[in-house]
């Protein structure tokens, strides 16, 4: 709790800088002679910006059980569902949360992923495909890599992420926009008040231009997260065991996901990597050899 009011206080500080930078620098003044308020203008982006992101958060259990054709276990059917209740629940409690749900869907690929709004209310689900081609100690890292993205609070600190670049994009786009419509309008004297005809278009290609830069920086962050749950896994489960189910997934191709939900997706080439919301294969198992 501590890390996400630090997170939130240090952005609501650099959107009040940027508000007083655009103060100094007289924007202010001619987004008001647009008929916007900067404030006014802030306070929106942050609401749909922030709103957007937490509606997902709220919803994504809800969006993969539904997309994801997730089985909830409520009675385990068999001794492999048996198996995968008793090693979620031991390993929750050695990393200090509530017991999540636990699911597993339907496909081929080694695939696995952790969601939620909440730490103490989350879901991780497995493809048959996981339990079937690895071995339990490699799966069991593999929970332990979902169940440290939960302990971590990491759905809610991404979540969070993607607020704060929607909020930058929102109101960016509007200020950027506002100043070039201003420059080929010729509004010199303010004789005209609000947004030319060329705004809103304006707008909508710089929404698109700093929404690809933005989800760099969420991806980045993706990736970051993804060298701390291989950590947790490997405390939880053995190092050992964490480097062999990532060696695994290097044998075989995963089925895309949708980016909420992907664990272990693989995506390739240099431009995809800016975008890809995991580290190379072959980087995390680096990692995790040269960890002390």
């Amino acid at each position: 709790m501590k890390r996400i009011i630090l997170f939130l206080a240090t952005n609501i500080a650099v959107l009040l800088v940027l508000s007083v930078v655009m103060r100094i620098f007289g924007v202010d003044r001619m987004l008001a002679e647009q008929g916007q308020s900067p404030v006014a203008l802030l306070i929106m982006a942050a609401i749909f910006g922030f709103g957007g992101a937490f509606i997902s958060l709220a919803m994504s259990k809800w969006m993969a059980k539904t997309m994801m054709g997730v089985h909830v276990i409520d009675q385990p059917r068999n001794s492999q569902e048996a198996w995968l209740l008793e090693t979620v629940r031991r390993l929750s409690e050695q990393a200090g949360i509530r017991m999540p749900q636990v699911g597993i869907f339907e496909s081929p690929d080694l695939n696995a992923f952790a969601t939620g709004a909440r730490r103490d209310a989350a879901l991780v689900a497995v493809s048959s495909g996981l339990l079937n081609g690895m071995s339990q100690r490699e799966a069991e890292a593999v929970l332990g890599h979902e169940i440290t993205h939960v302990s971590n609070g990491d759905m809610v600190t991404l979540t969070l992420v993607q607020g704060v670049v929607n909020t930058f994009v929102i109101f960016l786009s509007r200020v950027i926009g506002g100043i070039i419509d201003s420059a080929l309008s010729g509004n010199r004297e303010g004789s005209r008040r609000g947004p030319g005809p060329f705004y809103f278009l304006i707008v909508m290609v710089l929404q698109i231009l700093l929404g690809i830069l933005a989800s760099m920086i969420v991806a980045w962050f993706s990736r970051y997260r993804e060298f701390r749950a291989d950590a947790g896994g490997a405390k939880l489960s053995g190092r050992q065991n964490m480097i062999s189910a990532l060696e695994r997934l290097q044998q075989r191709h995963s089925e895309s996901l949708p980016q909420q939900f992907t664990a272990f997706g693989i995506t390739g080439g240099k431009l995809a990597s800016l975008f890809a919301s995991h580290p190379p294969l072959e980087v995390r198992i680096a990692a995790l050899r040269n960890a002390p």
